[in-house]
């Protein structure tokens, strides 16, 4: 597909309400001005192109429906805050997605009541007292809503980009009048209809808190959780929350997209215990609760793949997935550079660790030849002063996550050493990246405002990249001073060892740790619990997605100080792994992750990770970790969560009320390696 007919399509999703097919899409194309364009593969170019992008729901191997077609005329629920009500406003933020283009910011929200228009104010505050009401476009974003508000925001957030500004104003809704009149109270909602997807217009109705039953709204939480599991079983974390949700409801069904329904922020953050915030890489995604969210394995994995361009293509085979657009971004540079050695361009594009063949270094130096040509009469070097150095540093930092990302996946180091989410980082980065090279191949510098968002981000995006550099550089070191055991001499009445890395899933807590490999499961339980500090008050069970899970009986290891266990069997439905198998055995069967259930609230992920050599009878010990472990107490990560927040931005009561769950000395920072180490051995 063309550019242009990638945008005659987007056109058309924007206007379709009805089941089309990708011929419909190319009878479209072809009465508007792409006439003149070739359409011969076009109809298959465009349905690998809907699914690939998920920009349409697939009915059948034919058939799609837009989000506009899915979503328009359909009814979803809005609960105003106390701090709404009390000041006689609605905030749109987020509540409004997936139903309205996602093209608009909140603020170009139209809303109507009774059929009139209602009316736009201002209200201002804190920043944080805002973010909340944009979270769930991803918590990492909800600054950039709040500062796109408007551009006295904008201005006062790229004055420090390190620090909020102590105060902004945001557009809210004026709802005074119609709080008074329908007799609003606290627990009453709104119904909202979807008027104009395109233009983003809802109409608003009152609902009395009592008008839905109970069970009509558990009705309604269990298809939304279906919608949301069938969402993270087919998409993986997806591109953004926005695509999460707006699958979700369609995974969903009829059901979730009616009421009597939950708001989705109610639904999110208070009525469901199995979907939460989940960290990935730099971002945020919503996941199974305690669960992990995997990493990727490369920068093209869940990337969109090249539509035409050979240049694209090229680049992609190589594990660069940018468009062609960033390609001439970086030859502006060398124009900028006045550096025109097509050798050192072409390095900095494809560094010299990912190797290329004596065909594809000349086809890609006769691109950069005829595109040159093409730049030579129009590149201003006068014109380009104010985005030229951000276009350089810019196009280093891709350079240089390009050749790390190569450099570690040629390397021989066992990829659980590294940072949870190193290539998920990497990805990001690079996506971001990416994208401020294209908004740069431009002869038209972009406003200062947004050139100096820009330079900010940048300035966010290069300190990232060094972050995880530095986490992965001792990463590294660390790889390599626990494998010199391999070579050097081994004494003759040393044991083998092996570093066990266990986290539990939701959290970011973790511990790396040195046990015999003769140990059983068994033991590796009773370290946990100890590790963890936790009391040994549930069943538990190991699993592997290498073995079937059988049906058996699993146990009840009741822990007195952290010395023997009376062991109990207690009957489950389907238990765990053999608790008499070892790290070694585990490790014969190629077996490197474990799963440890404990109760039904947490899941620890286990790696096994490389062998060393242990003196006789040494104790074992923790190596590393990071974050106060949860009580296992707490009803899983959620709540744990929760807790935490309490603990970070509650009231005074909810602050008590954390620590006495969490412990009155908790410090969600804090990791005490010597006291877990005299704890692993009794002291």
């Amino acid at each position: 597909m063309t550019i242009s007919q990638e945008d005659a399509l987007y056109d058309f999703l924007e206007t379709a309400t009805k089941p089309f097919t990708p011929e419909d899409v190319v009878a479209y194309i072809r009465a508007g001005k792409q006439h003149h364009q070739k359409t011969g593969r076009l109809a298959m170019e465009i349905a690998l192109f809907i699914d690939s992008r998920n920009i349409a729901f697939r009915l059948d191997t034919r058939t799609w429906i837009s989000r506009r077609g899915c979503f328009e005329t359909v009814r979803f629920v809005i609960q105003p805050s106390r701090m709404e009500l009390l000041n006689g406003i609605l905030i749109p933020g987020h509540r409004c997605i997936p139903f309205a283009n996602p093209v608009h910011f909140p603020q170009e929200y139209r809303f109507y009541w009774k059929g009139a228009p209602i009316a736009v104010t201002t209200i201002e505050g804190s920043p944080e007292e805002f973010y909340p009401y944009y979270s769930i476009y991803g918590e990492e974003y909800a600054p950039q809503y709040v500062a796109r508000d408007n551009p006295e925001n904008e201005a006062a957030f790229n004055g420090d980009p390190y620090d909020d500004p102590p105060e902004v104003s945001i557009q809210v809704l004026d709802m005074r009048n119609i709080y008074r009149e329908s007799a609003f109270v606290p627990g009453d909602r709104f119904v909202a209809r979807t008027l104009n997807w395109k233009e983003g217009t809802f109409e608003l109705q009152r609902v009395d808190k009592d008008e839905w039953s109970p069970a009509e709204l558990q009705q309604w939480c269990e298809a939304a959780e279906q919608g949301f599991y069938r969402s993270f079983e087919r998409l993986g974390p997806g591109n953004s929350t926005e695509e999460q949700i707006a699958y979700a409801y369609w995974y969903g069904g009829e059901r979730m997209r009616a009421v009597p329904a939950y708001s989705l922020e109610d639904f999110l953050y208070e009525q469901t215990e199995r979907i939460e915030t989940a960290a990935y890489g730099i971002e945020t995604r919503f996941w199974y609760a305690g669960k992990e969210i995997p990493d990727r394995k490369n920068l093209t994995e869940n990337q969109n793949l090249p539509d035409q361009s050979r240049i694209e293509d090229f680049l992609y085979q190589k594990k660069i997935p940018v468009s062609e657009y960033v390609v001439l971004s970086y030859m502006r540079d060398a124009l900028f550079r006045n550096d025109l050695d097509i050798s050192r361009l072409i390095e900095r594009i494809v560094p010299p660790v990912l190797g290329m063949t004596e065909r594809e270094w000349h086809f890609l130096a006769g691109y950069m030849v005829d595109a040159f040509e093409e730049f030579k009469d129009t590149y201003s070097l006068f014109t380009d002063t104010v985005m030229g150095p951000i276009r350089q540093r810019v196009g280093e930092l891709h350079t240089a996550v390009i050749d790390l990302t190569a450099r570690l996946q040629k390397g021989d180091m066992d990829a659980s050493w590294l940072p949870k989410h190193t290539f998920t980082i990497l990805s990001q980065i690079q996506g971001h990246a990416a994208g401020v090279l294209e908004d740069l191949c431009t002869d038209e510098a972009p406003p200062a405002v947004e050139l100096e968002a820009m330079d900010n981000s940048l300035d966010s995006m290069i300190e990232t990249y060094e972050d995880i550099k530095e986490l992965i550089d001792e990463a590294l070191n660390s790889f390599r001073r626990n494998n010199l055991s391999v070579v050097k001499f081994r004494p003759a009445d040393a044991q083998e060892g092996r570093i066990i890395q266990a986290g539990i899933g939701g959290t970011e807590v973790w511990r790396r740790m040195v046990i015999p490999e003769i140990h059983r499961l068994e033991d590796l339980h009773r370290i946990l619990q100890t590790i963890f500090g936790w009391h040994g008050i549930y069943t538990f069970r190991f699993l592997s997605n290498a073995l079937p899970v059988p049906k058996t009986v699993s146990y009840h290891l009741t822990l007195y100080g952290g010395t023997k266990a009376e062991k109990k069997p207690t009957v489950q439905e389907a238990g765990g792994m053999d608790l008499s198998v070892t790290v070694e055995e585990l490790s014969a069967q190629g077996i490197t992750e474990l799963s440890y259930e404990y109760g039904t609230n947490w899941t620890v992920k286990i790696i096994i990770l490389s062998r060393l050599d242990m003196a006789p009878h040494e104790p074992i010990r923790c190596i590393a970790g990071a974050g106060a472990a949860p009580p296992d107490s707490i009803d899983g990560p959620v709540r744990f969560r929760k807790y935490l927040t309490m603990l970070e931005r509650g009231s005074f009561a909810e602050r008590q009320q954390a620590l006495h769950v969490l412990g009155q000395d908790f410090d969600p920072e804090t990791f005490d390696r010597e006291a877990c180490n005299r704890s692993l051995n009794h002291e």
